[in-house]
């Protein structure tokens, strides 16, 4: 990503930063009304499970600039994901889900460029994820 996506990424993060537990509630609504099925996956606390996703946003949008940061910890979260149940295109609903989230929190402000550099970034870390939980993995069964 170059440095201008990674700008407006980081910034209206940290416009909607202080609202991670609506922002976390917004998600699953969406991630929801896209795929009914994957409500079953989430069985615990979904105020634990909103911690660890804005946890996980937090750490990836302010580390975009040096991916290296947090590499380790999405790929051990992808393998943990494939024992939950979690399929390749279940990445293209989070990603949708996400892009909707943040389109109703940052309304007139979330801008087809803004929309770009979000997907963009999505895009980047669903591949290592990706790659860490199936390609990785072929080999092992």
């Amino acid at each position: 990503m170059d440095a201008r996506k990674i700008a407006l990424v980081q910034e209206s993060f940290e416009k909607i930063a202080s609202r991670h537990s609506e922002i976390s509630d917004i998600f699953y609504a969406e991630l929801f009304a896209i795929d009914p099925s994957l409500r079953g996956m989430f069985l615990s606390d979904m105020r634990d499970q909103n911690r660890k996703l804005f946890a996980a946003l937090n750490s990836i949008a302010r580390s975009l600039h040096a991916p290296h940061q947090f590499l380790n910890d999405v790929e051990e979260l992808a393998k943990k994901h494939v024992n939950h149940g979690v399929k390749p295109e279940h990445y293209t609903y989070f990603g949708n889900a996400l892009l909707r989230t943040l389109k109703r929190q940052l309304g007139t402000q979330f801008t087809a460029e803004l929309c770009d550099a979000w997907t963009e970034a999505f895009k980047t870390v669903a591949k290592i994820m990706k790659e860490a939980a199936y390609v990785q993995n072929r080999g092992a069964a």
